[in-house]
């Protein structure tokens, strides 16, 4: 048998044991996954080992890929910008503020630049597993702050791709250079924008097409196909696999084909997520571990004292009240499934020590565990900070916090035309370069082959002018009427120069790219070249065809991109409220209705949820209906999501009410209530004897069914109506649940006795 396919069974049996092992100790899977890999490794001396690490890693390295393809179809690049600042404020503060702790701490141990950069970066990044898996155990999902953490963990992920783009960067070539850093930084925006935007235009295009074709096996292979196509290509541009995989990732997660993607992933990558984290514990060395005791109690230390200091700074910085930014600092302080993957660079990529994967891996096991006991911590640590800070800074905090500008009429229409420039420049500007590098690089050379000179340079500056034109159109003509403009024209003349300071500039910029065409192409003299370019941009400019095309892509990639949004809307279980809350812990959340709960068949009126809990269901999500503002009738049926509002409190004890009666209605409770068929003799005394069915109460007062009669020595079933008779020796057969059943065999049985 081949090693890899031995080496599979013993990972697979392992980790399966140590999941349901840690399932039943209610502890994060991530940590049965190490310590099965623990087990099933060569350090393990007394037990099976595996024999070939090289496939192990490989197969690891496929579930990094699998992971950050699933973070990406979880991720959206329009859910950042409508967060708002305060979580990418905060993230930021964090993210900089513990790599700069983890590298002091490297260095304080005499440990190599790399060695420290890449301690600095993964002590930057807490885990959401671990947190979810904490939030959910503990009935905090649905409070404030816990929203907060989600949002600032999502800004963390999409950073974490790009500190592994820029640690591969420095670890290429083993030094920080300035300009060397830039460059990377400008390309890997580049490749962002085009990768989105292009992704964005024809991926739901080729999606909708061939929906028709699509099942579920179809749709699956063809999304690992984008999946793993997006790999290579950045593979051979130059950044990570793992980078290519989220890429592709974020971009399906703006289709409306997400979450059926999603789920159909979602056991590929359970798999070899899993082959990844039982890797990462085949490479802890108890020996090592012990001989860096010291080192990893510094750096638990660090993470503990980093994060309760530096996010709680982050967060208050970012506008939340000083008890929500101590209540979500001590929620991050862990660190997990990007510090594997951040070790697992450093250590393909041959530049860290290997001291540090152990070492990571001990600190992330011994503060997954702390987790939940830092959460409980965080509102004792503030009553007792509350009570001894100043009452002046007390003060300043609190008008800090609640001074958050409602923007509303108050907008800044500078701000926002010049962004709209910013967007309109980047996009438009990365697909110009695209194409001139594509022209460029591989349709040159093929117009040289093909075609005699002149004709071959002639062909390829038509070629790529005709390509470029309608980008190089919106380059310089997009927004320049736009509502903002106009504000900003008319309102005063001083902002008349910088107005038209900026379109010049744009101008400048598209007659540049036009001009390089030429230059490159047709190499005619200055005074000709310079008639052609003048004429190219009149054209450009003027051409309604141009025009209608420009505006004919740009509604695609817009509906292309707001779609999934727009059918979200129809079904979604959020309102849009027009204004803030007065108060600032009452907010929205969601909840499901489970199967078989009690709750579900009853009104709203007869659960009176608003008295119980003091919380108010403001919509009623039921398939693709969504019932806004539903009335006391309303009643609720299983799978029904609620949308509801309240305070932390409020909603904290209404999710634990309903939590408790999913548990309650259990699979004993089917069991009981399971119907089951009995056979009843009617004896001397029975209180059923020589009444009709529909007087002796059965169904009534017992809740049971006669579903037949046998009368006399006949073995055939007679049927029975509301008016038939029962004589002594007639045997009823009847249908009911059990305990309702032994009750009317009961009573029938003693009164046959008396």
């Amino acid at each position: 048998m081949a090693p890899l396919i031995s080496d599979l069974a013993l990972i697979l049996i392992c980790a399966g044991v140590m999941t349901l092992i840690f399932k039943k100790l209610k502890q994060p899977l991530v940590l049965g996954y190490i310590v099965a890999g623990f087990l099933a490794s060569p350090n393990m001396a007394y037990m099976p080992s595996v024999s070939d690490l090289e496939g192990v890693h490989l197969w690891s390295d496929i579930g990094v890929i699998f992971l950050l393809f699933a973070l990406g179809l979880e991720f959206s690049f329009k859910k950042i910008m409508k967060m708002g600042s305060a979580p990418i404020i905060a993230a930021c503060t964090i993210i900089l503020a513990m790599m700069a702790v983890g590298f002091f701490t490297g260095k304080a141990f005499g440990w190599s630049q790399m060695d420290s950069i890449f301690l600095g970066g993964m002590l930057a990044m807490s885990s959401t597993t671990i947190i979810f898996k904490a939030f959910d155990d503990m009935g905090l999902r649905q409070q404030r702050f816990a929203s907060m953490v989600l949002s600032v963990l999502i800004i963390e992920d999409i950073l974490a791709i790009v500190l592994m783009v820029v640690l591969s960067t420095l670890a290429v070539s083993q030094q920080f250079q300035g300009a060397q850093m830039v460059t990377s930084i400008l390309k890997l925006v580049f490749f962002l924008v085009l990768w989105f935007v292009v992704g964005i235009y024809l991926i739901p295009l080729f999606l909708k097409k061939m929906k028709p074709l699509m099942s579920n096996e179809t749709m699956l292979i063809v999304a690992l196909g984008l999946c793993f196509g997006m790999v290579v290509l950045a593979s051979t541009v130059g950044f990570s696999p793992a980078f290519g995989a989220f890429i592709m990732g974020s971009i399906l997660a703006e289709t409306i084909e997400a979450e059926h993607i999603e789920q159909l992933v979602a056991p590929v990558k359970d798999l070899f997520g899993a082959i990844f984290f039982v890797s990462v514990g085949m490479m802890v060395d108890i020996a090592l571990i012990g001989q860096y005791l010291v080192p990893i109690l510094c750096i638990i230390l660090a993470i503990m004292l980093g994060q309760t200091i530096f996010s709680t700074g982050g967060f208050l910085l970012a506008g939340q009240p000083l008890k929500t930014a101590m209540q979500c600092s001590f929620s991050l302080t862990q660190i997990g499934e990007f510090a594997f993957i951040l070790a697992t660079l450093g250590t393909s990529l041959g530049v860290t020590s290997d001291f540090l994967y152990p070492i990571v891996v001990a600190v992330s096991v011994f503060t997954t565990f702390t987790t939940p006991y830092m959460i409980r911590l965080a509102v004792p640590a503030y009553n007792m900070l509350d009570r001894r800070l100043p009452k002046n800074l007390k003060h300043l905090l609190d008008r800090y916090a609640s001074g958050e500008p409602d923007v509303m009429g108050q907008e800044n229409h500078w701000r926002i035309y010049l962004t709209q420039i910013a967007k309109v420049v980047l996009i438009f500007g990365v697909l110009c370069i695209a194409v001139l590098t594509l022209m460029f690089q591989f349709a040159y050379p093929l117009f040289e082959s093909l075609l005699p000179s002149p004709w071959n340079d002639i062909s390829m500056a038509v070629a790529t002018l005709l390509m470029l034109s309608p980008f190089v159109r919106a380059f310089i003509m997009k927004k320049n009427h736009s509502e903002e403009f106009q504000i900003l024209w008319d309102s005063n003349r001083v902002n008349r120069a910088p107005l038209i300071a900026v379109q010049t500039l744009r101008i400048v910029l598209g007659v540049m790219m036009v001009a390089y065409v030429v230059g490159h192409t047709l190499h005619w003299g200055s005074a000709l070249g310079i008639i052609i370019v003048v004429a190219v941009m009149f054209v450009i400019i003027s051409s309604r065809k141009l025009k209608q095309q420009s505006i004919r892509l740009e509604k695609t990639f817009t509906n292309n991109l707001n779609l999934r949004e727009q059918q979200a809307d129809a079904r979604s279980t959020r309102l849009k409220f027009a204004g803030r809350l007065i108060e600032r812990d009452v907010h929205l959340s969601d909840f499901a209705i489970p199967i078989g709960v009690p709750w579900a068949g009853q009104t709203l009126a007869k659960l009176n949820l608003g008295q119980k809990f003091g919380i108010h269901v403001v919509s009623v999500l039921r398939g693709n209906h969504r019932i806004n503002i539903p009335s006391g009738q309303t009643a609720i049926l299983p799978g029904d999501r609620l949308q509801v509002i309240g305070s932390d409190e409020q909603l904290s004890t209404f999710g634990q009410a309903l939590e408790q009666q999913a548990q309650e209605y259990s699979s004993e409770d089917i069991v009981k209530t399971e119907m089951k068929l009995k056979r009843l003799v009617i004896g001397f005394g029975s209180p059923f004897m020589g009444k009709t069915l529909k007087d002796c109460g059965i169904r009534q007062d017992y809740r049971c069914l006669v579903v037949g009669l046998e009368q006399g020595d006949s073995d055939s079933l007679v049927a029975t109506t509301p008016q038939t008779t029962f004589h002594v020796g007639d045997v009823l057969w009847v249908v009911g649940e059990e305990a309702d059943l032994n009750a009317l065999e009961e009573a029938n049985h003693t009164q046959n006795h008396e």
